[in-house]
């Protein structure tokens, strides 16, 4: 796929399914207001726009590596054409995922929201099964042993602190 395309298809795939997961829907839980005076529990507050502007970062450069080196998009109707193994995803091989119920998360703390907490754990139950049954079985029929060389060096939900590095010997 040529960049403009994996870009254009991206940008809609990220307005449809991070925007819809980590914006629209936390928005109808709770309008996004904010219980109590915002001074109460602001360490807590600023720890939850902490993790919603990291997740935000997060999210946004892994698309870009998507298109930039995968030549696709997250999106499974539009996969990449290559593997992508560099930048965060040499961390951790889910940080999109990770990201969105970090970005949950820390609206729910920033809002004091209990409701956001719950709703995080319900995505990240959804993101665990769907990686295992769906996501994992697609990469490994489509990239071989180069994938199970990556998922044996790269955890799927705790970074590692070390990137990892494709080598001959490891795929």
């Amino acid at each position: 796929m040529r960049i403009p395309a994996a870009a254009a298809g991206s940008a809609v795939f990220f307005v449809l399914a991070p925007g819809t997961v980590a914006g629209l829907i936390p928005w109808s839980l709770t309008h996004w207001r904010i219980h109590g005076p915002l001074a109460h529990l602001a360490p807590i507050r600023v720890t939850g726009l902490l993790l919603l502007i990291l997740g935000g970062i997060v999210v946004i450069r892994s698309f870009a590596r998507f298109v930039i080196q995968g030549r696709g998009t997250p999106a499974p109707v539009a996969p990449t054409e290559r593997l992508v193994t560099g930048g965060l995803y040499q961390h951790v091989r889910n940080p999109i995922y990770l990201a969105v119920v970090a970005a949950i998360t820390g609206q729910a703390l920033a809002q004091d929201q209990p409701v956001l907490l719950g709703y995080a754990v319900a995505i990240w139950v959804f993101f665990a099964v769907w990686v295992r049954w769906i996501e994992e079985p697609t990469l490994a029929g489509q990239f071989g042993a180069q994938y199970e060389a990556y998922r044996r060096g790269v955890p799927a939900w705790w970074p590692r602190i070390r990137p990892w590095k494709q080598t001959p010997s490891n795929g």
